[in-house]
């Protein structure tokens, strides 16, 4: 038998409704799971111990009485991130601003979560408002404790590929799920931008901003995404590999990636040639090579409107690095780059739309050492102005041992597609992790 923290969500749900599995062990599992490892991981801003036991007992009783039919995640424990309003439990977004904020509702996403069952965990540690240049959560990576898991979607992240919880909500602005996900050797899912409600969520670049979430199988990434409901589409388990086909991009930033991101997405090429699969290089156009910069450039303009009022009454306890970022740029600038990302959406879809899925890097290489610095997000950014769906698939190693992810992007709204696809990639990967 598998220990119970090492279970994933889609095993877990199956064992809770046939009456194989309590609840409340569950949850004593991964409590003894964290009890052990968070001294060094340091992934946690709040943990309810005595809450999450009480709700799991409830959730025990509620499937022994057979009053009403049981929801997709009834009784697994589930992170959120700590920029996401969650009922009950402090929401203070790593910022001495909100020190000691008690939450008393439910971001929208929180609400969807607990009517399908699930048990919130706690808040796990994220950058200082989820902000280019904020103060970096004191996590560590649990492939190597001097590491950095990446951010700002931090101790999500980790407490996933630390076997703390089997599944956990982070957010995207720049590449705050992807980047984490390749350090640390989870599946991250970053959905269509606008299919999940961030209602309830912290903002710094509102038409960036994108919730997402972390599991150890793509099957819990796909079983999260029909909770969430991001997608009209039925979500299949699988493709035939044979015939598959799949667009291999290196971006205009090759120039950032490592020696092991190369070799890793060479690797996966070999890997799913041989198993029957087309990948094909593909280019886009000279227009693309501008991605990053118009990311920034949103990222800047929006979160200096998101975070004035903070700047105005509470400059002290914004870093330095915020408040640098903070400069105001012209509306002209704001809106010129506004209007270039929403004409390279089609534009990007148009050509992604001939692969069932593109195939990017995730990161430029292996988690760095550090925890000053949660890595560069180079590879990300443009993803998340295009607001296309993207999920990081583990399986491959650096020089070091650590993950090295690679990345599928599809075009808008076909969530579903990629993440069947994403399982069929990720069979032919060898997934390894911590134990």
């Amino acid at each position: 038998m598998k220990p119970l923290h090492t279970l994933t969500a889609t095993e877990a749900a199956a064992r809770i409704a046939a009456g194989e599995l309590q609840s409340e062990r569950l949850v004593r599992a991964c409590l003894d799971r964290i009890a052990s490892r968070e001294p060094e991981i340091r992934a946690w801003a709040h943990l309810d111990v005595d809450g999450v036991l009480r709700a799991a007992r409830e959730a025990d009783k509620q499937r022994q009485s057979k009053a009403r039919p049981l929801g997709a995640l009834h009784g697994i424990p589930i992170a959120v991130k700590d920029i996401i309003a969650t009922a009950g439990l402090r929401t203070e977004c790593n910022s001495e601003v909100f020190r000691d904020t008690l939450t008393h509702m439910d971001a929208a996403v929180v609400t969807l979560l607990r009517a399908a069952g699930a048990i919130i965990m706690g808040k796990t540690e994220t950058v200082e408002l989820a902000a280019w240049g904020g103060r970096v959560a004191p996590t560590a990576n649990p492939h190597d404790l001097a590491r950095t898991p990446g951010g700002s979607s931090s101790g999500s992240a980790a407490v996933v590929a630390d076997f703390m919880v089997p599944l956990a909500l982070g957010t995207q602005t720049g590449g705050s799920i992807i980047r984490p996900a390749s350090f640390c050797g989870v599946v991250g899912f970053k959905p269509t931008f606008g299919t999940l409600s961030t209602e309830g969520v912290k903002h710094y670049a509102p038409t960036l901003d994108t919730v997402g979430w972390y599991a150890r199988s793509v099957a819990d990434v796909a079983l999260l995404a029909r909770v969430l409901e991001v997608s009209d589409q039925q979500i299949p388990k699988s493709l035939p590999l044979r015939g598959l086909c799949i667009g291999a991009w290196r971006t205009p930033y090759w120039a950032a990636s490592s020696p092991e991101t190369r070799d890793a997405l060479a690797e996966a090429k070999r890997r799913l040639c041989d198993a029957g699969a087309i990948v094909a290089e593909v280019e886009f156009g000279e227009d693309f090579l501008a991605l990053d910069e118009l990311t920034r450039i949103v990222m800047r303009g929006q979160g200096r409107i998101s975070f004035l009022h903070l700047d105005r009454t509470a400059p002290d306890k914004i870093s330095a690095t915020i408040r640098k970022g903070m400069e105001r740029m012209s509306s002209d600038q704001l809106c010129a780059a506004l209007d270039r990302a929403a004409a390279l959406r089609p534009a990007f879809d148009t050509v992604a739309r001939r692969f069932d899925a593109v195939m990017v890097p995730s990161a430029p290489g292996e988690a760095p050492i550090g925890l000053a610095s949660t890595g560069s997000w180079i590879f990300n950014g443009l993803w998340t102005l295009l607001h296309v769906p993207c999920v990081n698939l583990p399986g491959l190693t650096g020089p070091h041992g650590l993950p090295v992810g690679i990345q599928l992007v599809a075009p808008r709204y076909a969530d579903a597609h990629l993440l069947t696809v994403a399982q069929t990639v990720s069979d032919v990967l060898q997934s390894s992790g911590l134990q």
